[in-house]
């Protein structure tokens, strides 16, 4: 039987009384019955963690399609810095799930956005006007280099960086784009066409025709491919798969003044350069980079804190060569990722997260100069790679046995740090102090 309070059902006295028999009855049997005794509440518990560790991972393997090689965790919750996981374990995450966790795990700021933004409305697309989006494009243009006056919004880096290439198209009325060796864009067809990085072209294949490859840092080799005929230059700043390799200074301005000179659109993917990794807004426009401004920025990873997102930032220029219907996106500018992008701004703005990153890097390269089996720190900000005389995989691997995360590179040699931007110097020394370890311990590096 079921009475009705506040318009839920709710089983009456009577029915309650009989699950009460019921439950009694069981637990007579249970009693009575030739059984093994429970085990004490503490042992429960670490079996019923256990099952649900290998139950996630078999469902994972069961279901899932094969994506990366992962590691042996399940992560439940995240902190700042830290990651939880089924089983009770913190880890130090100085890995962000691929630069991903910009302003720190679960940041109060983003969470208190995107859950606003829920109750109100979850979506529509760009067929109508939306407050939240509105305000996410005014507040990513106000605070990008001044010459890079409006935003696109769409899902993600590949994304990002595939309309990249056709906005250069358009407003150019040419065909190919120059990228550079060590470069990686994304999975998609034309990004991972403009991907000369290890196996991925050969992954992508039948490759998108009309891309032609440069070397990283070598203005020569661009001068060599670059003609009349080519619609866009693209490359990221720091090439962060790649190994985190970055140019001089003076490569990043000769490219502009060749692109200048031949009429080029010059693109930087700042899929992981942007968004406060390197210390900076942007690499676009920094002294690292020569106070170059692109022509378009792609984007993505921390642009959202979790959320899927991904941005183009472009000069009224190129803005000036695109109408309605030339780009579309059915999910991009959803009003939660667009509450995310707001958030994710406006925590890093408050916490100060910029001068974070510039003093922490500053202390942990310190820390580091003592660590004689680190060879190089290459990189800016929070986008770093250690290079080592030998493999990086072995203290990768032991890193993780200490629940540290971090992250391996296209080069052998060199171990990625991309930790959240609030990452403090006590988890520094941390770090430093279990690598010192391990590295004295096993003879890596």
């Amino acid at each position: 039987m079921f009475s009705w309070e506040r318009g839920r059902p709710a089983r009456t006295a009577p029915k309650a009384q009989s699950f009460v028999s019921l439950r009694t009855c069981f637990s007579r049997f249970a009693l009575s019955a030739d059984v093994p005794s429970a085990p004490p509440a503490r042992n429960r518990m670490k079996a019923k963690v256990a099952i649900n560790l290998e139950t996630t991972i078999s469902l994972e393997e069961q279901y899932q399609l094969a994506t990366y090689k992962k590691m042996p965790i399940v992560a439940e919750r995240g902190e700042g810095v830290w990651i939880f996981t089924s089983n009770g374990d913190r880890y130090l995450d100085l890995y962000g799930g691929h630069a991903v966790a910009g302003t720190g795990h679960c940041h109060p700021h983003v969470v208190k956005a995107i859950r606003e933004q829920t109750e109100k409305l979850l979506f529509y697309s760009n067929l109508v006007y939306s407050e939240a989006r509105a305000r996410a494009a005014e507040k990513l243009v106000s605070i990008a280099p001044e010459l890079l006056a409006k935003a696109f919004f769409c899902n993600s880096g590949t994304e990002a960086n595939e309309n990249a290439m056709r906005m250069a198209r358009m407003s150019t009325g040419r065909d190919d784009i120059v990228t550079f060796s060590g470069g990686f864009h994304g999975r998609t067809a034309d990004a991972i066409s403009a991907t000369f990085l290890g196996k991925y072209r050969e992954i992508g294949k039948p490759n998108v025709p009309g891309h032609r490859q440069a070397e990283f840092g070598d203005i020569d080799s661009v001068h060599a491919v670059a003609d009349e005929s080519v619609a866009a230059i693209m490359l990221e700043p720091i090439q962060s798969m790649a190994g985190v390799r970055s140019a001089a200074p003076s490569f990043y301005r000769a490219l502009r003044d060749l692109c200048d000179a031949r009429g080029i659109v010059l693109i930087y993917d700042e899929v992981q350069t942007g968004v406060g990794r390197t210390g900076e807004w942007f690499f676009a426009g920094s002294t690292a980079g020569n106070g170059v401004v692109p022509d378009i920025v792609t984007l993505a990873k921390a642009l959202g804190s979790g959320v899927p997102v991904g941005a183009c930032l472009v000069t009224e220029k190129i803005a000036s060569h695109i109408r309605e219907n030339d780009l579309g996106t059915t999910f991009g500018g959803g009003m939660i990722a667009m509450a995310a992008v707001t958030g994710t701004l406006e925590a890093i703005e408050n916490d100060q997260m910029l001068e974070n990153v510039r003093r922490v890097e500053v202390y942990l390269r310190e820390r580091l100069k003592a660590v004689e089996q680190v060879v190089d720190v290459r990189g800016r900000g929070f986008l770093l790679g250690l290079e080592f005389a030998d493999k990086a995989k072995p203290v990768h691997e032991a890193l993780l046995e200490h629940k540290i995360i971090t992250g391996t590179s296209s080069d052998p040699k060199v171990l990625r740090l991309l930790p959240p931007l609030c990452l403090k110097r006590e988890e520094v020394d941390m770090f430093v102090d279990v690598l010192e370890q391990v590295l004295a311990t096993d003879g890596h590096g």
